[in-house]
């Protein structure tokens, strides 16, 4: 979790970009990251948007679907879209596939993370013993 934390402190937001936001991509992290860092952004902004371009969109739906199958997460908004980007070897424009996925906290989320906390803590405690 501290990786998480160093991330999210680090990351550097314009303006033009929601705080909210998770862009997913398909090969630079493990699906848990995601999964770990939507479960913080959720903690301090109550909702978070995972988005994500061609191949990288199964991950944002196992990432949804795994929030959710937890009781974490509630689906609020799906957006899908093409948009027109350029290919830099082939140096023409190619569409590619977009979705955006909305996820709000269940009423339980601060229960099950609490939760989560404590069963990591005493797993952490018989290790130390």
């Amino acid at each position: 979790m501290e990786e998480i934390t160093v991330a999210v402190n680090n990351m550097n937001i314009n303006d033009s970009q929601k705080k909210n936001r998770i862009q997913v991509s398909n090969t630079k992290k493990p699906l848990f990251f995601y999964v770990n860092l939507a479960k913080r952004y959720m903690q301090q902004h109550d909702e978070v948007e995972l988005s994500a371009l061609g191949m990288a969109i199964a991950t944002v739906v196992t990432v949804a679907e795994i929030l959710k199958n937890n009781g974490l997460a509630v689906e609020k908004k799906i957006m899908t879209s093409t948009i027109d980007m350029k290919d830099e070897s082939r140096g023409r424009s190619v569409q590619k596939a977009k979705i955006e996925i909305l996820l709000g906290k269940t009423e339980r989320f601060e229960e099950l993370m609490a939760a989560a906390l404590e069963e990591r803590e005493l797993r952490e405690g018989e290790e130390q013993s």
